[in-house]
């Protein structure tokens, strides 16, 4: 690919946006960050609309082109840029990969967002805690899943990490570092340590977040 230059959109505290940031370090990218989103705003202004038609964020501008959708946006990364490292061209193994993205949107971001939203994002006083209780049991589900994947492995695919683990893993620092017990299987805790031995993943992942306590709205 040319070397044309790199634009990441949105706001560092959205973990969707720290997937594209964590992977765009990991491969060593000269990249531009905007923070949109948020108290930032500029989401729905029309030149944001024309490269995100859904006024979401992240966003990935290359020269003129544009990408949206967090795990469509590690795949397009991986691809242009990792040399296999990150993402197989192998069919079959690409695939495993890509049953994780597809579980992490469908099942644990899920989870996570009942949690996450439901009693960190939401007042004390508006908590709706027989949902959230419901979705610590979800979480713990998913977790569990991740925990038999991990059980003889360093990252979900083998011994080094792939874009699966920046799909799933980006949800564990919140999910540790909020105040409600949740149940992490000992394997997931040895995945969440060589996580966080990754200079993207410290640097993004489990940078503050605490502005978005007690608040829910975007």
């Amino acid at each position: 690919m040319s070397a044309e230059s790199i634009q990441i959109y949105g706001r560092h505290t959205s973990y969707n946006v720290q997937k594209v940031l964590w992977l765009a370090d990991e491969l060593g990218l000269v990249y531009t960050h905007t923070e949109i989103g948020g108290r930032f705003q500029g989401n729905t202004t029309a030149e944001f609309l024309k490269m995100n038609p859904l006024g979401k964020v992240p966003v990935l501008r290359i020269g003129s082109r544009t990408v949206w959708e967090s795990n469509t946006i590690l795949r397009f990364l991986a691809d242009s840029y990792s040399k296999n490292e990150w993402l197989s061209q192998e069919p079959y193994l690409r695939s495993q990969s890509d049953r994780w993205l597809d579980w992490s949107i469908d099942q644990l971001e899920v989870a996570f967002v009942g949690v996450f939203w439901g009693f960190y994002r939401t007042p004390p006083e508006k908590r709706d805690n027989q949902s959230i209780q419901k979705s610590v049991v979800d979480c713990e589900l998913c977790l569990k899943v991740l925990g038999n994947q991990l059980t003889d492995k360093e990252f979900l695919l083998g011994k080094t990490p792939t874009i699966a683990d920046i799909s799933t893993g980006v949800f564990l620092h919140r999910l540790n570092a909020i105040d409600i017990q949740i149940q992490i299987p000992p394997s997931v805790d040895r995945w969440y340590a060589n996580l966080s031995q990754r200079a993207g993943y410290r640097k993004w992942v489990m940078s503050d977040f605490s502005e978005l306590e007690g608040r829910s709205e975007f």
